[in-house]
């Protein structure tokens, strides 16, 4: 099926009233692009630690929507219309031109799994579910996983720095936190690996589902972890919840500007003589985590490196 699209122009200043009234007029999924720069609470939600550059806000929005072959455009265009004329009496709405072309459906759901493949990290063998493990790769761990909407796969090398340290450092009675848990697979090779139990906590709702999927597809049972939505570094609930001294390793795979006030928090959910370990660190941040690190009071005991990212393992004493 295609759909006709339609981009229009307006303000910054504008765009969440527009975007609105648009929705109002039974519009759904609107997208808008600006410049307007990121807060720092917008980069703190972010999975990233280095940003494009983008030109200046120049006070420009263009506000992207589409309708249905079948639906009556002009007669939704003129509401649109009208709409923005009544709203120059009390706002600046710009030029408010609209551009129309059109694209076919798309399947975008499902459409991302021609570029994700099973891969080797090391000896483990990851394998989206539609694929077949071969038969030269009988011998390794296999782990099924798919991107889905949480974050990790497995194939970011800040994730690689983490299960290979994970490996290193799971025992069979280990009980393990992994904060900013995404889809999970740091809890779930883990417990792959021997540990007793795992807990995960996101900020991202949709790390729950991702999670138990995950675990499910992997033949581990609900006995075995428990993941919640929070925020640990300033959520009492949170941190009573995830349990104090309880951990022989807490794994944090963010951001070095998340990992520096999560560090002094994590120490009172582990045990003493528990591992810490932290990725998700771009070169140029690793002093910045070493230093929060030994802040806080706990022992560096490696720093690793893969490509432009960081790895850094502590242990409380």
């Amino acid at each position: 099926m295609k759909w006709n699209q339609y981009r229009l122009k307006t303000t910054t200043e504008a765009e969440d009233i527009v975007s609105s009234m648009l929705m109002d007029l039974g519009i759904e999924g609107v997208q808008i692009e600006d410049k307007v720069p990121l807060t720092k609470e917008d980069k703190e939600q972010m999975f990233v630690d280095i940003l494009p550059e983008i030109a200046e806000d120049d006070g420009t929005a263009y506000l992207t929507f589409y309708l249905e072959e079948e639906e009556d455009a002009a007669s939704i265009l003129m509401n649109i219309r009208k709409e923005l004329e009544e709203m120059r009496s009390y706002l600046e709405v710009g030029e408010c031109t609209i551009e129309e072309s059109q694209t076919e459906d798309v399947d975008w759901v499902n459409n991302w799994k021609q570029y994700f493949h099973q891969f080797y990290i090391d000896d483990i063998l990851v394998i989206p579910s539609w694929e077949q493990v071969e038969e030269k790769d009988s011998d390794k761990l296999v782990i099924h996983i798919d991107p889905g909407t949480a974050f990790g796969t497995g194939m970011h090398e800040t994730t690689q720095l983490c299960i290979r340290q994970l490996k290193k450092y799971v025992k069979p009675d280990t009980q393990i936190l992994d904060v900013g848990c995404g889809s999970g697979i740091l809890g779930m090779l883990a417990l792959k690996f021997g540990a007793a139990h795992s807990v995960g906590t996101d900020l991202d709702p949709c790390a729950i589902d991702a999670t138990h999927e995950n675990m499910e597809v992997n033949g581990i049972g609900r006995d075995q972890y428990e993941v919640m939505i929070g925020n640990i570094i300033d959520d009492p609930a949170v941190q009573d919840a995830v349990g104090y001294e309880k951990y022989d390793i807490v794994a944090a795979n963010i951001l070095a500007d998340v990992l520096v006030p999560l560090t002094p928090v994590i120490i009172g959910q582990l045990k003493h003589g528990g591992i810490y370990i932290t990725s998700g660190i771009i070169d140029d941040k690793e002093q910045t985590v070493v230093d929060a690190v030994k802040a806080a009071g706990l022992e560096v005991l490696e720093v690793n490196h893969q490509g432009e990212w960081v790895s850094v393992t502590a242990r409380k004493n």
